[in-house]
């Protein structure tokens, strides 16, 4: 035992430093949701009309990883179902329901509270018996569907919006809204014109969380989380430093569990900065592996050349780009913009070239971390 500690020190092997653990899973929707009053009012906005029995608006929810966006909605949701019994909202995870087919059985499920034959039945009925059991419950059915990029990938993303969004008129009186959330705003100029004409969403970002706003965040799950004194502000602000680096929130919420869990391994009262620093090193690695996953096959280009380059221009890096793709410098430079608002990116002018104004371009990955990933 170390000789500055002692017993008292000690936590006992049936005492826990976690006052309630579920504070730090993931999937917690928590009572303080501070800093998205905006985009909860454009949210309560675009669903108002259901409280009145009427079709919502369509919305995009956009923004980096762990901005709230999700959570968001399902905040509303809840604050709706106090106001109306006349309306069903499902949650679609279109990276684990990425068909047609997939997404439309979990939709069924929820509305009609059993799942769908598995097989011998086609879409049409399925989506037949789904709308009219809309019609004659008369209830309007809002649909989430959660990183809708990945329909995209599958190539089912206009199948599955335009059966949603123009459902209405094979069966009238059916109401449908959708509300599509995705990192990047440019995915709904992927939709075929057949969806863009009826979609029109209203788009609501949600940006980066400041530092302050990380803190205030995580104070209060470590005040409901934790027993009091578990925490100090120094190690707190260690918490708030690593999670800034990225903006995403659900490191931050993973690493005070992780925190939590290393102090106990020493059986110690309180969480210190190492605890945090151990905590860290595997809440980055699931980060930027969920953070990579979402990048397009071109993002993933740009961000393993400019990592592997350590630092590159803007112009070294195009042309890299150009031979691997074919793609012409407006749409890289879309790209990297994308990719620098995001955080996978940084791009910061420097003194060299020949007006002086040269991009010089750097990953938000390590080498040796994408060569873990891609292992």
């Amino acid at each position: 035992m170390d000789t500055l500690t002692t017993e008292k020190d000690m936590l006992m092997w049936d005492e826990t430093l976690f006052r309630e653990s579920d504070i730090f899973e993931l999937d917690y929707l928590p009572d303080y949701f501070p800093h998205r009053d905006n985009q909860l009012n454009s949210i309560r906005y675009a669903l108002k009309p259901t409280v009145r029995g009427g079709r919502p608006l369509n919305c995009l929810l956009y923004g980096p990883p762990g901005t709230g966006k999700t959570s968001a909605a399902l905040k509303i949701f809840d604050e709706l179902k106090e106001y109306t019994d006349k309306v069903i909202t499902v949650k679609v995870n279109c990276q684990i329901d990425s068909t047609r087919f997939a997404v439309i059985s979990r939709i069924y499920k929820s509305v009609l509270n059993i799942a769908p034959p598995a097989s011998g039945v086609s879409f049409n009925r399925i989506f037949d018996k789904l709308a009219k059991k809309l019609i004659d419950t008369d209830k309007v059915l809002i649909v989430v569907l959660d990183d809708i990029n990945y329909l995209f990938y599958e190539g089912h993303a206009d199948e599955v919006m335009y059966s949603l969004l123009r459902a209405h008129e094979q069966y009238p009186g059916s109401k449908i809204g959708v509300m599509a959330i995705v990192n990047d705003p440019e995915v709904i100029y992927g939709f075929d014109k057949r969806v863009t004409s009826v979609f029109l969403p209203e788009e609501i970002e949600f940006p980066r969380y400041e530092w302050s706003e990380i803190d205030d965040i995580l104070a209060d799950r470590i005040q409901r989380g934790f027993f009091q004194g578990v925490v100090s502000d120094s190690v707190r602000e260690a918490m708030t430093d690593y999670v800034a680096e990225n903006g995403d929130l659900r490191v931050g919420i993973d690493l005070m569990k992780r925190s939590g869990l290393n102090a106990e391994k020493r059986s110690s009262r309180k969480i210190d900065v190492e605890d945090v620093n151990k905590a860290y090193a595997a809440s980055r690695s699931l980060y930027l592996s969920r953070m990579f996953s979402v990048l397009t096959d071109h993002e993933k280009y740009l961000a393993i050349q400019a990592a592997e380059a350590g630092e590159i221009s803007a112009g070294d890096l195009y042309e890299k780009f150009r031979d691997h793709t074919g793609i012409g410098y407006t749409r890289f430079y879309e790209i990297v913009n994308k990719m620098v608002s995001a955080g996978y990116l940084t791009a910061d002018f420097s003194g060299k070239g020949s007006k002086g104004r040269t991009r010089m371009i750097r990953s938000g990955f390590k080498k040796e971390e994408l060569d873990e990933l891609l292992k």
